[in-house]
């Protein structure tokens, strides 16, 4: 699995997870449970992974959708 977004924004991740999905890709959202536990105080933010093999198409597909911004640089471990 590969990280492409790590944010507090629970409507980017919904969004980003639809449009990954129309277009036949996986997408997981991790950290939720632990984002709620912490209270919503904006400490642990949630993470969106796609499988090995999408995350080219995921990126291209989330640059597409103008949202590039929000994508983690390709080298970050």
């Amino acid at each position: 699995m590969h990280e492409l977004i790590r944010t507090n924004d629970p409507v980017l991740l919904s969004y980003v997870e639809q449009i990954l999905g129309e277009a036949g890709i996986f997408a997981v959202i991790l950290d939720t449970n632990m984002s709620v536990l912490e209270g919503s105080l904006g400490m642990l933010p949630r993470r969106l992974l796609v499988p090995e093999g999408r995350e080219t198409a995921a990126r291209r597909i989330i640059r597409e959708a103008d949202l590039g911004q929000w994508l983690i640089d390709e080298k970050s471990p």
